[in-house]
């Protein structure tokens, strides 16, 4: 919504008003609840205040016809703000948008009450109004939307000699490592959003078979056509598999398996489809510029990442992807959204080896900030979610109806 205001009363002696107003929704109790502030316009008896945008549930509790009460002020540097006068409005009359209608004479009781020929103490228009729906990530998942997630694993030399028990890859016969530990709390979640179940799982940093060469995007089953593993369980399998058949090496290039999982989210950009990439690393990383450029890139792409930092490094550099505090760029270019999400593993182990809750956790706080980096995709692209199909109703359930 954007207003203006006409003739206010002049409330500062030396110059105009700096004139501000107040919306309150009115609760079911008759008490008036402040629900937004304009800015301050200085030194006018005839502001134009910026346009704002406020959720419906904020403005009326999603009742139309429910009491809008505004009133007006003179801003004054101490904080002892000068009344102006009020009026009252709803939903209902404001959706009308720019008319005659809209135009509410602000009044002063007070002052009516003490002067006879008192009118108003100045008008204020509403300028334009404008409502948009605001879809939620299961709006999207009912109609349709496929997640695909994808796992990318660190098989670096920093990792350390997965036959010896230091090592992060260790092959423990009687407990999980930290990297299935982290696979399997974050892809028991994500894989319900996933209808077909075969996720591609990637190795990076490793030397394969037969000839040794190093390789940054290798499929953990072996087979380059069809990288694709049957479940949590395939990915465990597959990563087992690989830790007997490849050298851990280096150098810890994260590029490749983040312009691998870009180039199908480019071919799908329609809203259909949103990919998942979860990175598992003990955070060493060789190649941050061309990591940061892919991420810059895949911003623009329905995909975010997710990097699981396990072992005892510093994470500095995971921390600087992640661009909560300060958005990441690449060559000048700012990333168009937030699509990193870093969380180290080690601040989920509790101290009893009670790894149920810790991997609760790790699940939530990881996944937690996905619905919203899918929602600023969908948004940014106009997307709007399919219509959820009817109910399933199995066969021979259906109901008949008898005519009498």
């Amino acid at each position: 919504m954007q207003f203006c205001a006409n003739k206010l009363d002049k409330k500062d002696f030396f110059g105009k008003s700096d004139p501000f107003m107040v919306f309150y929704r009115s609760n079911e109790d008759g008490t008036f609840t402040i629900c937004h502030k304009t800015e301050v316009v200085k030194n006018t008896l005839n502001p134009v205040w910026q346009p704002f945008t406020i959720p419906v549930r904020a403005l009326c509790n999603g009742d139309y016809d429910r009491t809008i009460k505004v009133e007006v002020y003179d801003w004054d540097r101490d904080g002892s703000h000068d009344f102006i006068g009020d009026f009252t409005t709803s939903y209902r009359e404001l959706a009308r948008g720019q008319s005659q209608f809209n135009v509410y004479e602000v009044i002063n009781t007070k002052k009516k009450m003490k002067k006879k020929k008192y009118v108003n103490s100045g008008t204020v228009t509403l300028l334009s109004f404008s409502v948009e729906s605001e879809f939620t990530f299961l709006d999207y998942i009912k109609g349709g939307t496929q997640i695909n997630f994808t796992v990318a694993i660190d098989f670096t030399a920093s990792n350390g000699n997965p036959s010896q028990s230091t090592s992060l890859h260790y092959m423990n016969p009687y407990q999980l490592n930290a990297y299935a530990m982290a696979l399997k709390a974050v892809g028991e979640i994500i894989q319900d959003y996933d209808s077909d179940k075969m996720f591609p799982a990637l190795g990076f940093g490793a030397k394969l078979p037969p000839d040794g060469r190093v390789s940054h995007e290798f499929p953990l089953n072996g087979n380059m056509e069809n990288p694709y593993c049957n479940g949590i369980e395939g990915i465990l399998e597959a990563y087992h598999q690989s830790l007997k058949t490849v050298q851990l090496y280096g150098p810890t290039n994260f590029a490749p398996v983040v312009n691998h999982v870009a180039r199908y989210a480019a071919t799908v950009q329609d809203g259909s489809q949103y990919f998942v990439l979860l990175i598992i690393t003990d955070g060493v990383i060789s190649d941050m510029a061309q990591t940061k450029e892919a991420i810059v890139n895949s911003a623009k792409l329905p995909m975010s990442i997710i990097i699981v930092g396990v072992g005892q490094a510093e994470f500095d550099a995971m921390v600087e992807l992640d661009g909560d505090d300060i958005r990441i760029s690449s060559r000048g270019k700012l990333a168009e959204r937030d699509i990193v999400q870093f969380v180290p593993f080690r601040d989920y182990m509790d101290r009893t080896g009670n790894h149920v809750l810790s991997m609760a956790r790790l699940a939530k706080d990881v996944l937690a900030e996905i619905p919203d980096q899918f929602i600023s995709y969908m948004k940014s692209r106009g997307i709007k979610p399919n219509p959820a199909p009817p109910p399933y109703t199995p066969p021979g359930h259906t109901h008949h109806h008898t005519q009498i």
